[in-house]
């Protein structure tokens, strides 16, 4: 989600907040595991964000790294490269204030670039940070809900290590400016109490980001006093990953498509009947014994992958997409439409072919992974997994599109044969232990 949003605005009062109190509800957050790695999109996103959870993992002997995405050198005084250079070091000093001694590393990202760098990011990240769930890694980052185009682009990476098992906190910094306390969706919110103590070292690092709190060159600061006060309160507040990306109801799939017989224009849309060619053009063998469809909707593709495999099994949790879809296939014996929700009641049997579209971002990170799992106890020896998903932002989606294919993409039981990329929408497919050269296969090599 992206919100239009003016720094210079005096923003939403920190007396309206303290007033309505969304956070009174909130768990209280308790540090676990043996590992924090704290990402910002910009110098200065630490600390107001995270910075008691620094100083509080700093004071138990935790291991804390950093990765700064951007120099934060976007300014209206054109201040550039020099600018950056300061706010390097203005991170470092904070961090010290902190008591963080661990590693940071920037990225160099151009400030407002992300998510054109977003593929670069993301191996960075997984170069970066450890992975693997023995022991416990908690990773703190801008939430993905911020109004911030950096902060939801470097969110929705984060959010591909909890799909992986990381416990991923997203910190606001933008909703505070932005926010409407009495309306603010509040699920998943954690509150992490600061002592006095922590407290004290968190307004010392704030005050080492001198270039963003006083103004200079006869401008004003990009952090006015009216920002700074959400970042004194005695608490942090934290969005848990995993409490707040619940999977979308499938009562809202059914509403869709009882409103509208073609909700995503799939008959009619070119972006739809040009990617469906692309997929079905992608798949390395010209037939399949028996195909497995998750998310059919109303068979557009399964009309399709009737003439590419024997048998089709096509699913959906909507009862009236299914229907849709059994009245398209109706003379296609071998093709079979089932109404049901994968994530609880997985079909019987094995496939060499398992057709994953525009429905892993509906999932939570939890439910995604389990999903993986039957996946990959289902297919074939010679099985052939192919996603595709739309990359941009879904606001009743939990995962992005991105988010979805690098989970399954960090898989060792599947290797990618091909990989289609574009601004829209992303096409893998991968196979258990590789596939062949489809041309090797068609004749054309020896």
């Amino acid at each position: 989600m992206s919100v239009a949003f003016d720094h210079r605005d005096p923003g939403t009062s920190e007396e309206d907040w303290t007033r309505a109190a969304p956070w009174s509800g909130a768990e209280e957050f308790t540090l676990r595991g043996d590992r924090l790695v704290v990402l910002a999109a910009h110098p200065d996103d630490e600390t107001l964000g995270a910075g008691g959870l620094i100083a509080l993992a700093a004071s138990r002997g935790l291991p804390v790294g950093v990765v700064v995405v951007t120099d934060g050198g976007a300014a209206p005084s054109g201040a550039g490269d020099g600018l950056a250079r300061e706010r390097r070091h203005e991170l470092v000093d904070a961090l010290h204030e902190l008591g963080a001694n661990g590693a940071v590393h920037f990225l160099g990202v151009r400030d407002g670039g992300i998510r054109e760098a977003a593929d670069d990011v993301r191996r960075a990240l997984h170069a970066l940070v450890p992975t693997g769930t023995e022991g416990g890694l908690t990773i703190a980052v801008p939430w993905w809900g911020d109004g911030h185009r950096d902060h939801r682009v470097l969110g929705e990476l984060a959010l591909e290590f909890a799909a992986a098992g990381a416990h991923v906190l997203g910190y606001p910094i933008w909703l505070w400016h932005w926010g409407e306390p009495t309306t603010v969706d509040a699920s998943g919110w954690r509150m992490l109490p600061l002592s006095a103590s922590t407290q004290a070292a968190k307004r010392r690092a704030l005050t080492r980001h001198a270039s963003q709190t006083t103004p200079s060159g006869g401008e004003e600061p990009v952090l006015h006093a009216g920002m700074i006060a959400h970042f004194e309160r005695p608490f942090e507040v934290f969005v848990d990953a995993a409490a707040a990306s619940a999977s979308t109801p499938v009562s809202s799939f059914d509403a869709r498509y009882a409103r509208t017989g073609d909700p995503w224009g799939v008959d009619v849309r070119w972006y739809e009947l040009r990617k469906r060619d692309i997929l079905l053009a992608s798949l390395p063998r010209a037939t399949f014994s028996r195909a497995l469809e998750i998310g059919c909707g109303t068979g557009a593709l399964t009309e399709r992958l009737a003439s590419r495999a024997s048998e089709v099994l096509a699913v959906d949790v909507s009862p009236h997409a299914a229907a849709r879809a059994r009245e398209r296939t109706a003379n296609a014996p071998h093709v079979v439409v089932d109404t049901l929700d994968v994530r609880t009641d997985w079909p019987d049997g094995r496939f060499d072919l398992v057709v994953l579209a525009e429905v892993g971002y509906y999932w939570s990170p939890a439910d995604l992974a389990d999903v993986i799992d039957r996946i990959e106890e289902s297919l074939t020896d010679d099985g052939v997994l192919v996603m595709c998903h739309w990359r941009h932002p879904i606001a009743e989606a939990p995962l992005s599109g991105d988010a979805v294919h690098a989970a399954v993409g960090a898989r060792r039981s599947l290797a990618r044969v091909a990989h289609h990329d574009e601004e829209d929408f992303l096409l893998d497919v991968l196979a258990r232990g590789g596939a062949g050269s489809v041309a090797r296969e068609s004749g054309l090599l020896a």
